[in-house]
């Protein structure tokens, strides 16, 4: 097996792109480590904080490291205290590495573990040829599964988790951005039971393929007021949930306004600044619950998913944006940036 890789590198703090290296080292693995050769690794807009180096980044990455954590890639070592993976082995991975000893690994939430470490934004991630992750945050990945569909499980878990904490069965339903994450949240609405789905963005192309994804209803955020939208269509009332994605101020101010009183507000989207509410008048006077979600459940969000993916409503080719080379990372966020609809995938 050769000793150096190619790999995708956030070389320093600050705004820029990443570096392609052609002579990185492959990892060395823990005696708790699988090492993975990667498949494929989509984008995620936690990459393009990094890439532009916002506050979020500023607080939580040092560089220089390998960003990419949505991947799939099979295993091929196994560190000598790994027994329930195998060589061969096609898996996913978790991007929340969970300390299991605090409080919340041992209460059953070791997704907001108090000692989390992220794969690709913490410590080296999976634009390169290989990476390495610990065994037990793997996700075996089933034969009849594509490796793009694979890469899918850790950024649309995201939305399902979102899906899953507003509780949407039966109810009225709006979710904010229509990109890849939002779309399979609108699909999510429909396998677990709303009566309607509501979309908004602020791209026409994306809230059609919406529409064909589940939604019952679209606006253009850009062109309406939506709030106002949204009670017209629900007799004044308002949404029972909403789900945010987009991680912006104004789209989470928006569905707020949306909700209708003791309805329920779910982020999900980061929002790269703080974020300013009316809390007095949009949320306590109207007894409207605010939740925020982090990631997936493991592993329950990622078995959610799946129920989603095999559904009629979910369609993967909507979901897929382009597929890149390491080195055509520049064009991939160019397109991202354009506003081009699905995920950016990269190839090794």
């Amino acid at each position: 097996m050769k000793t150096t890789m190619r790999g995708l590198v956030k070389e320093s703090a600050g705004p820029g792109g990443f570096v392609l290296h052609t002579d990185l080292p492959i990892p060395e693995i823990g005696e708790d480590e699988v090492l993975l050769q990667v498949r494929c690794t989509a984008f995620c807009g936690t990459d393009l904080h990094i890439w532009e180096w916002d506050e979020w980044s500023r607080r939580r990455v040092k560089a220089p490291f390998i960003p990419g954590h949505e991947t799939v890639g099979v295993i091929v070592a196994a560190g000598e205290k790994v027994t329930d993976r195998r060589v061969g082995q096609r898996v996913s991975c978790e991007t929340h590495i969970p300390c299991g000893e605090c409080w919340f690994c041992k209460n059953g939430m070791p997704h907001i573990c108090k000692n989390v470490k992220l794969f690709g934004v913490t410590q080296d991630g999976a634009f390169a040829e290989y990476a390495k992750i610990r065994a037990d945050c793997t996700f075996p990945i089933d034969d009849d599964i594509s490796d793009e569909a694979a890469c899918m499980f850790e950024p649309m878990g995201a939305g399902v988790h979102g899906v899953e904490a507003a509780d949407v069965a039966g109810k009225t339903v709006l979710v904010s951005g229509c990109g890849p994450i939002g779309l399979t949240a609108v699909s999510a609405c429909r396998v677990f039971g709303a009566k309607t789905v509501i979309a908004c963005d602020l791209f026409d192309e994306k809230l059609a393929i919406a529409r064909e994804m589940g939604a019952d209803v679209t606006f253009n955020s850009g062109k309406c007021d939506l709030p106002e939208e949204v009670r017209k269509l629900t007799g004044g009332v308002g949404a029972d949930a909403a789900i945010d994605i987009t991680g912006a101020e104004k789209a989470i101010n928006n569905s707020l306004k949306s909700v209708r009183a003791a309805g329920r507000l779910v982020c999900v989207g980061l929002p790269s600044e703080k974020v300013t509410m009316d809390l007095t008048e949009d949320l306590i006077y109207r007894e409207v619950s605010m939740t925020g979600v982090s990631g997936r459940r493991i592993w329950g969000t990622w078995e959610s998913f799946a129920k989603v993916m095999k559904s009629p409503w979910y369609k993967l080719e909507h979901v897929l944006g382009g597929r890149f080379r390491l080195e055509e990372i520049d064009e991939a966020v160019r397109q991202i940036r354009s506003g081009v609809p699905g995920k950016m995938i990269l190839y090794p």
